[in-house]
Formats: C-alpha cells, sequence, structure tokens
C-alpha cells in the first residue's frame, strides 16, 4: 500500500458524526480498513494504540494525501477502551457529537456505515448497536462465550435492549460517554465495549439494534486477533461481577425507569 489518496465517491464531510478506528498490530489489514471506511464517511480517525509492526508510519503516509483521513499515534500501547477515549476527547474538543467504533481487523462491515449513521441523525439521543450475525467462519466458543456477557448484560440494564454487549461496530453519543469514562477507571481495554453499551443504558441513552454481519478472517486471509481467552475472560468477568452489583444497587432508580420502558427499537 503507498500514500496515495483513495478513489473516493464524492462527499461532505460530516460535522457532527466521526468514524473512529483504534489499532494495534493488525498489520496490513488496517490499511484496507481504512481504505474500505473511507469509501463510506468524512471524516475518519484513526488512533494507533502503541502499534510495532510498522503500520503507523503508512497510515501518516496515507493522511498526508487524504484530508478526510486522521491518524494520531500513541506511543506505547494502552488498550481499545483507552484509545477510543483519546479519540472522544479530541472530537468533542471539536464540536463532534457523535461517533462510530470501527474495529481495525476488517470484520466489519464498512458498507454499513452510511445506514448506521443515517440511523443516529435519526434518532441522536440514542445509541446504535450493531447486531451480528455470525456465519461459518466464526469460532464456536466464542459465538457461545457472548452468550453469557449478552445475558450478564441484560440483567444489569433489566433487559433494556442491547441486542450485543460485545460487539464492537456502534455509534455513541460522545459527550454521555466522555462523561461515564471520567467518572472511573475501567472500560480502557477490552472491556471496554459492553461496560460502555451498560452505563449508557444507566444514564438514559436508548439502544437501537441493527443487523450486521461479521466475519472471522483466518490468518491466511490478513486477520489478527488479540484476544486472550483467560486474560480476557477473567477481565469481563470482573467487568460483570462489578456491574451487576452496581445494578443491585441502583434498583430504586431503574426499576421504576423499567416500567416506563417501551419495547426496545429495533432497525
Amino acid at each position: 500500500m503507498d500514500g496515495r489518496r483513495p478513489s473516493l465517491p464524492f462527499m461532505l464531510p460530516s460535522r457532527t458524526h466521526l468514524l473512529l478506528i483504534p489499532s494495534y498490530n493488525t498489520g496490513p489489514k488496517v490499511l484496507e480498513t481504512v481504505r474500505a471506511a473511507r469509501a463510506q464517511w468524512d471524516p475518519v480517525w484513526v488512533v494507533v494504540d502503541g502499534s510495532t509492526d510498522g503500520t503507523a508510519r503508512t497510515l501518516l503516509a496515507l493522511a498526508e494525501g487524504d484530508p478526510g483521513l486522521r491518524v494520531d499515534v500513541l506511543p506505547v500501547n494502552r488498550g481499545k477502551g483507552a484509545a477510543v477515549l483519546h479519540g472522544l476527547q479530541r472530537a468533542e474538543a471539536e464540536g463532534f457529537t457523535h461517533v462510530l467504533t470501527m474495529d481495525a481487523d476488517g470484520q466489519h462491515p464498512a458498507h454499513l456505515i452510511p445506514a448506521f449513521m443515517q440511523a443516529s441523525m435519526a434518532r441522536p439521543e440514542a445509541m446504535i448497536l450493531g447486531r451480528p450475525i455470525f456465519d461459518e467462519s466464526a469460532p464456536l466458543i466464542r459465538v457461545r462465550g457472548r452468550r453469557l456477557s449478552n445475558w450478564c448484560s441484560h440483567a444489569e440494564t433489566l433487559n433494556a435492549g442491547i441486542g450485543d454487549s460485545l460487539f464492537g461496530f456502534r455509534i455513541y453519543p460522545i459527550a454521555e460517554l466522555v462523561r461515564v469514562m471520567a467518572r472511573q477507571p475501567f472500560m480502557r481495554r477490552f472491556d471496554f465495549d459492553p461496560e460502555a453499551a451498560v452505563r449508557l443504558v444507566w444514564c438514559g441513552v436508548k439502544p437501537i439494534n441493527i443487523d450486521a454481519p461479521v466475519r472471522y478472517l483466518t490468518p491466511d486471509e490478513g486477520g489478527v486477533s488479540h484476544f486472550r481467552y483467560l486474560r480476557d475472560n477473567v477481565l469481563l468477568t470482573f467487568m460483570h461481577l462489578r456491574l451487576l452489583l452496581e445494578t443491585v444497587l441502583r434498583l430504586p432508580v431503574l426499576l421504576p425507569r423499567r416500567w416506563r420502558r417501551r419495547p426496545p427499537y429495533q432497525a
């Protein structure tokens, strides 16, 4: 991949909705992801989270020829949530109101970016959550494992309608999420996506679920996974124990809201 600007359809840059891609050692696949994202949206920001694979240099070169692409490089790896927070804080300072997060590894459907953005613009008070549709490439242990995380998220929000707690292709309202993350030290690594959805529901942000295909790429296809079953499952278990305890403490607030709630929004 060289640093030339990709061939793009004409589009005006959004002043409210930003596409944010955190990236850590995903190899050449991040370049394909960025090009696919830029073909669908303007602007796109990439936060390189301390990568050591040389992709930061190539991404910076790509951004030099594309005013719709910004690349921030963090000096050390701090985790997905920390990389997203870095982008959120800069976006809020520049007046953006919503961010669509997208993984750098090629699993998320770039062609659905405009549909997600349109859904968010129609309902700016909500968060737009991708609900993954798996094909045969999905590891069975990962599919079964996320069912437990989803069950916990339903319990923690009294079934508020989070379609999938772990799928990172989603749109957040920036100001609300920045405030949530500023109040506590968690949500900086793999625990970011599920805890962000739960805490935003607690703040009154409604989830809107949109189906989205997801594909797990093999190493031969350039797929890279940084998920570690023991480490990250321990992290998720600790997170859900915290959130379930907090749910009990929040019941005086959550229960009255539960009775007034309409059925979860679907799209």
